[in-house]
């Protein structure tokens, strides 16, 4: 039995505007706590792509396992230490998408 993630959506986020800058991206999804922030993207079409929907909503259970604060410190410091695509949380949820 697959478990049923809760969690918000916020549509055109300047989070996530920044983030879509910082990355280079014209579409960004993040993540902070349950809500996911989009840029540039709406509601419908992010919740149609299932695996982005997977990738993130692992993001959101990541969150929950660690806590805010505990999540965002293990998330920069993994960021910092091996680069945002080798970041073990950015590898699990590439891992999510398929399951």
């Amino acid at each position: 039995m697959k478990k049923v993630v809760d969690f918000k959506i916020k549509e055109n986020s300047w989070l996530a505007a920044i983030a879509a800058k910082k990355l280079g991206k014209k579409q960004v999804a993040m993540v902070l706590g349950n809500t996911i922030h989009l840029a540039n993207t709406s509601k419908e079409e992010f919740l149609q792509n299932i695996r982005w929907v997977k990738h993130e909503t692992c993001h959101v259970s990541q969150y929950r396992r660690y806590g805010f604060i505990g999540f965002l410190s293990r998330y920069l410091w993994e960021s910092l230490k091996n680069g945002y695509t080798n970041n073990k949380y950015e590898v699990e949820a590439r891992m999510a998408e398929n399951l």
